[in-house]
């Protein structure tokens, strides 16, 4: 009979989990800078929503769900509230929802980040997984970003370039 060893060893810390995705929010932050006003709001590709709407859903996610998360509340998403007319707006709340962000996710414990929680009371997956979505869900969006300033001759900022 042969007997395995399993260790158990951290990968991240939760401090380079936050930096981790900080980082790709300044990038974010960076491509919604780079959109003249008027295409952020209007240009498209292929029947996607404008940039400005994928922004809004960003902003839109994160802070409330780590806010949900901390409160164990799972109120349905909610991108209506937040109705951005100018690029300032849309950059003045993504500031705001960082620290948003950063003042919940340092409320959540080690144990809490495998505990199961129904986010928004339909994705039902251990904290880290949905914190993990939330990340993945700002790339996805972000490419979209960089397709339509390439469509618009506009350079995109480097996607290595996070802070």
């Amino acid at each position: 009979m042969t007997t395995t060893a399993t260790a158990t060893k951290q990968f991240m810390s939760t401090d380079q989990l936050i930096e981790h995705w900080q980082g790709h929010r300044n990038l974010t932050r960076r491509v919604i800078e780079a959109f003249p006003e008027k295409e952020l709001f209007e240009f498209s590709v292929g029947g996607m929503r404008p940039f400005a709407k994928l922004a809004v859903e960003l902003i839109s996610i994160a802070g409330p769900a780590l806010k949900g998360i901390i409160n164990k509340n799972m109120e349905a998403y909610d991108e209506e509230g937040f109705n951005p007319k100018t690029k300032e707006e849309i950059l003045k709340k993504w500031d705001e929802e960082t620290e948003v962000i950063n003042h919940y996710f340092n409320q959540i414990s080690e144990e809490r980040f495998q505990e199961t929680f129904n986010l928004f009371g339909q994705y039902e997956f251990p904290v880290y997984q949905n914190i993990l979505y939330f990340v993945d869900n700002e790339i996805h969006h972000r490419g979209q970003g960089y397709t339509y300033l390439r469509a618009l001759g506009i350079e995109p900022p480097f996607f290595w370039e996070r802070f």
